[in-house]
């Protein structure tokens, strides 16, 4: 006679107290593939011999824990490399702080005896652009025509106005218009202002150049000087 030995149900404490271990030891509820390997051990010695566990579970599992395992280790390299992209973006801000950078803008700060400057890309056929400039009012202060010329067409005002004097310091709105013979058309103007600092978002790592007139995205500057 063969008397049998059915350990099958001495199992759930067996992987009971594993798991608890395996608690204890991470602080979390969650195995390891390490531990799961053990307790897949534990439960084919304990297995009853006459109702093996199916080992394609097992394999499933096992495969589960490495896919995830893989996810997590990508993750982190993700995250490093984002970490250090946003580092390289704030050494590449500070090197800005202090010069002048050229972006598209109607508004432009007049210094006390300084000079605005900016830019216009004339269109093919441009006979000229005119420069409006106008106070924080809307009044007009000053009008003056630059030749077109190839590429960036530059222009600056000094201050002066129309009836000979100067504008006080502060903000002043500048307008360009390219001009075809009796016609005229709006482009876009190109103010050069001063980097004063630099803000990265702590949500997506984007980087914004202060200036007296207000923020810029990075990727909106034209021309570094």
């Amino acid at each position: 006679m063969v008397t049998t030995t059915n350990t099958h149900n001495a199992l759930p404490s067996t992987v009971t107290s594993a798991a608890a271990k395996a608690t204890v030891s991470s602080g979390t509820p969650e195995l390891s593939q390490g531990t799961f390997l053990k307790l897949m051990l534990a439960q084919m010695k304990n297995q009853d011999p006459f109702k093996p566990q199916d080992p394609a579970q097992f394999l499933s599992q096992l495969a589960q824990f490495s896919q995830v395992q893989g996810i997590q280790t990508m993750q982190q390299s993700l995250d490093t490399l984002t970490g250090a992209m946003r580092s390289s973006q704030v050494l590449e801000g500070t090197s800005l702080v202090g010069r002048n950078v050229l972006a598209a803008g109607n508004v432009a700060q007049l210094d006390a005896g300084g000079v605005v400057r900016g830019a216009v890309q004339a269109p093919d056929g441009t006979s000229g652009i005119d420069v409006t400039v106008r106070n924080a009012s809307g009044a007009l202060v000053n009008r003056f025509t630059v030749p077109p010329g190839t590429g960036l067409t530059e222009f600056s005002w000094d201050g002066s106005t129309i009836s000979g004097g100067l504008a006080a310091p502060g903000q002043y709105r500048i307008d360009t218009t390219a001009r075809f013979g009796n016609s005229n058309e709006s482009v876009v103007t190109l103010l050069q202002s001063r980097v004063t600092s630099v803000t990265v978002a702590s949500a997506d790592g984007a980087m914004a150049l202060n200036t007296p007139i207000g923020s810029l995205a990075l990727s909106d500057v034209r021309r570094v000087m």
